[in-house]
């Protein structure tokens, strides 16, 4: 229960996935203007990371770890290969080609889901909405769901998180991209009607705030 808790507290305050790791400044900078479609994207990338983190663990698992349990090891050895189960490793070679196809398979689902019960919130998203699938923080986590960097003693390889640690990194990378999403939108709603230069104006002012939050989440560093 104690690292459950540190992953959750790490992910969405000490390592942020968009305000100290810098990934997802697409999304957050495009869809922070307006506090109910940040919401929206928020609850969507929650989502999707969090059943991502479920369908990548099971695919690192069965498909390309070098473990007993490789689905393809296991066919083999059916079939007579005398192949050690170490040659079955294909996390290097097709990870990321894996994960990407899992999390454009469930933004596609969203999308479908978010267009059908709420049209308004869709077109409000835009071409953000898709972009999701090429969203580098929710890649990340799924990544770092079988590099356990946070816990990992840093003896040998890095080896994969439990099933309830991918959970909740993913549902913790996930309401970290929420809070920094809600935060900013609340920042550029009040933007709107201040007096700033009119260089500053729109994205650059979006950046200068982003920054500025970047510094206070820095305050979280060593808290675990």
């Amino acid at each position: 229960m104690g690292d459950l808790i540190t992953i959750l507290i790490t992910v969405v305050f000490v390592k942020n996935f968009v305000l100290a790791q810098f990934l997802g400044l697409c999304p957050f900078i495009g869809v922070s203007k307006k506090t109910d479609t940040a919401l929206g994207m928020g609850m969507a990338v929650v989502f999707v990371m969090v059943l991502a983190s479920i369908v990548c663990w099971l695919v690192h698992l069965f498909l390309l770890a070098p473990s007993e349990s490789n689905l393809v090891y296991q066919i083999a050895r059916l079939f007579g290969s005398t192949a050690p189960v170490t040659s079955f490793n294909y996390v290097l070679v097709l990870r990321t080609i894996s994960y990407i196809i899992v999390i454009a398979v469930l933004v596609q689902f969203v999308e479908m889901f978010i267009k059908k019960s709420s049209p308004p919130l869709y077109d409000a998203l835009g071409i953000y909405l898709p972009l999701i699938t090429t969203n580098c923080a929710l890649l990340g986590v799924v990544v770092l769901n079988s590099q356990d960097f946070f816990l990992n003693s840093g003896e040998g390889a890095p080896v994969a998180l439990s099933l309830p640690k991918a959970i909740v990194q993913g549902f913790g990378g996930g309401a970290g991209f929420m809070l920094a999403m809600l935060l900013m939108s609340g920042i550029r709603e009040r933007l709107e009607s201040a007096q700033i230069p009119e260089s500053l104006k729109g994205v650059p002012s979006a950046f200068v705030c982003t920054s500025c939050m970047a510094l206070a989440f820095g305050g979280f560093s060593g808290i675990v």
